[in-house]
């Protein structure tokens, strides 16, 4: 009885060693709550860090977005430094003006002391006829039309009677010819009806004539019948600009502002050497500025090309070793004749 005892007692002590000691209820309450926080903190940092990666992302596409437009973004224009003023040239009283009109004029009668009209003409009719033929043409073209059309006509009455298709294709080549032949018809039957065949001397008849202004008109007067008159061009109108004698653009409001600074002798010679400059030296769009005599007498020097080398190489007709525009130019033109008008031009 006893050995059975001892037996199972040490048996029972055994499976006791061997077996997990109960754990108190507390103690595992404590367990599961820390279990459950450390599940709780574990989802808390990865919600933290999957917004901190999204943060991130997008922080990367503003980044990414400001650079593409940054990229693409036209530049704007560095600014410019302020450009240096030219110090204003101090007004110029009317007395001064004058004085220094007058001398460009005298410069201008000793660089063109051969200066005369460009027209070849023999008589006032003739002379008439070319400058209204002028108009929108060059003095040279029609100095080359005109031997052909005098040859047929060489009268009011005779050009008066001629075949209008005739004297179209006879003017052709001075361009506008159906207008001009309607002007020249006009003028020669006036001629023919009310001054006997004769050009008339005096403005107020002039100007009542078809297709004649007072350019024309001046043009005849001071050049057939020694009237002064100033001849208000495209070159002259654009030279008296530039020399600070007028600010008009209309001819006559030019012919009148002109006229106030010179006397009534100098205004026939003073248009043909105004009209020589501006065809030589003094171009519309690149006046010779660096090769032009009166370069310090010219409120408007520094237009056109400065540099003495280039700017010689822009002078015209007998300044730049060119033929002139008449084919029998006066005695004492130092320049070569304009040659003839070539046969097939002549034949169009």
């Amino acid at each position: 009885m006893k050995k059975t005892q001892v037996g199972r007692t040490s048996a029972g002590k055994k499976a006791a060693v061997n077996e997990p000691p109960e754990q108190p209820a507390a103690a595992t309450k404590a367990a599961a709550k820390k279990a459950v926080t450390k599940k709780a903190t574990a989802k808390k940092t990865a919600a933290n860090a999957k917004k901190t990666a999204a943060k991130k992302t997008a922080a990367g596409r503003t980044v990414a977005k400001k650079t593409a437009a940054k990229k693409t973004a036209p530049k704007a224009p560095a600014e410019k430094a302020p450009a240096k003023q030219t110090p204003a040239r101090k007004p110029e009283s009317r007395v001064a003006m004058v004085r220094r009109a007058r001398r460009i004029n005298r410069e201008l009668a000793e660089l063109y002391p051969y200066a005369h009209p460009e027209l070849d003409f023999t008589n006032p009719f003739e002379l008439l006829v070319a400058t209204v033929l002028s108009a929108q043409t060059t003095d040279l073209r029609v100095n080359q039309t005109t031997p052909r059309l005098f040859a047929v006509c060489p009268t009011p009455e005779d050009m008066a009677a001629m075949d209008p298709e005739r004297l179209e294709e006879l003017i052709r080549p001075t361009g506008f010819f159906r207008a001009k032949t309607k002007s020249l018809l006009g003028l020669s039957a006036a001629l023919r009806d009310r001054f006997g065949g004769e050009v008339p001397g005096r403005l107020e008849d002039l100007v009542t004539l078809p297709g004649v202004g007072r350019k024309t008109a001046n043009v005849v007067l001071g050049n057939a019948f020694g009237v002064p008159g100033i001849t208000v061009d495209t070159h002259f109108g654009r030279l008296a600009r530039r020399f600070g004698w007028t600010t008009a653009e209309d001819a006559e409001k030019v012919e009148a502002d002109v006229a106030e600074i010179f006397p009534k002798s100098e205004w026939t010679m003073l248009s043909h050497r105004v009209v020589f400059h501006g065809r030589r030296v003094c171009h519309s769009r690149k006046p010779a500025c660096g090769a032009c005599p009166i370069a310090p007498l010219c409120p408007a020097y520094g237009e056109g090309e400065t540099d003495p080398e280039k700017a010689k190489k822009l002078l015209k007709y007998e300044l730049g070793g060119q033929p002139g525009q008449r084919l029998k130019p006066p005695p004492g033109y130092p320049g070569k004749p304009a040659p003839p008008m070539a046969p097939s031009v002549a034949a169009s």
